[in-house]
């Protein structure tokens, strides 16, 4: 274990506050999801304190659903003031993205966190080149009705984002706009259905993390409850700031910022995994 005092560890509870205002400012300006900054600095957190990095990872993952699920909320009803939430969507997706979740989160809490850290590098460089694109691709003029369909796009993007421990934003938003859903009602739906992926994801974390040994204290399977506690306040507080800007601004240039971070941070936790 590394250095417990006070004077070592308060860099890093000051880090956690930052990250929550950071995660709930991207949540509502960009729809990607605290967890894809929650995630990587969890990670980089527990791992100067000592921790292994494959558990680092898991904590990262199951600490960040427990904050997407909150964030998710704050952020759903600043969107739904605004009318930019597709109930449509929501009522279909739902259910589908719920039982991805439960899945994406126990296959999480059960393979080694090695494989987490390939999972969320890969697919944050895929994010960050979408990102940095100056316009989306479109597949179509609207979502698919075909049986099946978007059950199982749903469903693919529970699983894998419970896996990385991120919202639906971050693969549900360019998912959304492929099929020419408007952005804003894109990025306001997928903020509400964070919710069916932050909480079903974070019980099964908690399930699978119990009696793993060499946890962090405090820690209720692989969520670690001070993280929580010092990384949602902000969060909550800063979501609705996200969504005003969201609303004011064309965000293109703080997408493509972003996206150079994510391209580094991805780079770096795919070192970590090799």
């Amino acid at each position: 274990m590394a250095d417990l005092s006070l004077a070592a560890v308060l860099p890093f509870v000051l880090a956690l506050g930052l990250t929550g205002a950071a995660a709930g400012i991207l949540s509502g300006l960009l729809g990607v999801g605290g967890g894809i900054v929650v995630v990587p600095v969890l990670f980089w957190v527990f791992k100067a304190l000592g921790y292994a990095p494959e558990l680092g990872m898991q904590m990262a993952v199951g600490t960040s659903l427990v904050t997407v699920a909150v964030t998710a909320l704050s952020s759903a009803r600043a969107h739904h003031s605004r009318g930019s939430v597709d109930i449509g969507i929501l009522r279909r997706w739902a259910p589908w993205m719920v039982l991805g979740a439960l899945g994406g989160g126990s296959v999480a809490g059960l393979v080694d966190g090695a494989l987490l850290l390939v999972v969320f590098g890969t697919v944050a460089l895929l994010v960050a080149w979408n990102m940095a694109r100056a316009k989306g691709f479109t597949i179509a003029d609207a979502l698919p009705e075909r049986r099946g369909v978007q059950p199982a796009m749903a469903g693919s993007v529970g699983l894998i984002s419970a896996m990385m421990g991120i919202g639906s934003g971050t693969l549900g938003v360019p998912l959304m706009s492929a099929f020419s859903v408007p952005v804003h009602r894109a990025v306001g739906t997928a903020a509400a259905l964070g919710l069916m992926i932050g909480v079903p994801g974070a019980l099964a974390m908690a399930l699978f993390g119990l009696g793993v040994e060499e946890r962090p204290p405090f820690s209720l399977g692989f969520i670690n409850l001070i993280a929580v506690v010092l990384i949602l306040p902000l969060s909550v507080y800063c979501a609705p700031l996200g969504t005003r800007i969201a609303h004011a601004l064309p965000p293109v240039w703080i997408k493509r910022a972003f996206a150079v971070f994510l391209c580094i941070t991805a780079l770096r936790m795919l070192t970590s995994a090799l």
